[in-house]
């Protein structure tokens, strides 16, 4: 069975950067997409970056496009989100996911981790 698990969430002051780590155990081909959704509070779990791990394609939402990015270490089963240009409003719980192709884990993925808290204060 597929298990995600997030770390490196945390508080952080506008305008500077964290690194969120996604460590994925049991990878199948159900699982060949990586990506990253957030829930700010009070709203919807929104997406914000996915990447397969047998290429170089990168996708991302409008929102953090230049000041976001999604990598992976193959040899380590971990996919990154680099956050940089932090802003208030990119606080929210932030979810590790995963799903067979991009189209998929982008609407429905079938594997999440359990959520990584970032708390960005102005």
């Amino acid at each position: 069975q597929v298990q995600l698990v997030e770390s490196g969430g945390g508080l952080v002051q506008a305008g500077g950067s964290l690194r969120l780590s996604c460590a994925a155990s049991g990878r199948t081909s159900s699982t060949n997409v990586m990506a990253w959704f957030r829930q700010p509070p009070g709203k919807e779990r929104d997406f914000v970056a996915a990447m397969p791990w047998n290429s170089g394609e990168t996708y991302y939402a409008d929102s953090v496009k230049g000041r976001f990015t999604i990598s992976r270490d193959n040899a380590k089963d971990t996919v990154y989100l680099q956050m940089n240009s932090l802003k208030p409003e990119d606080t929210a719980v932030y979810y590790c996911a995963a799903g067979p192709t991009i189209m998929r884990v982008r609407t429905s993925p079938n594997t999440w981790g359990q959520g990584t808290q970032v708390t960005v204060s102005s």
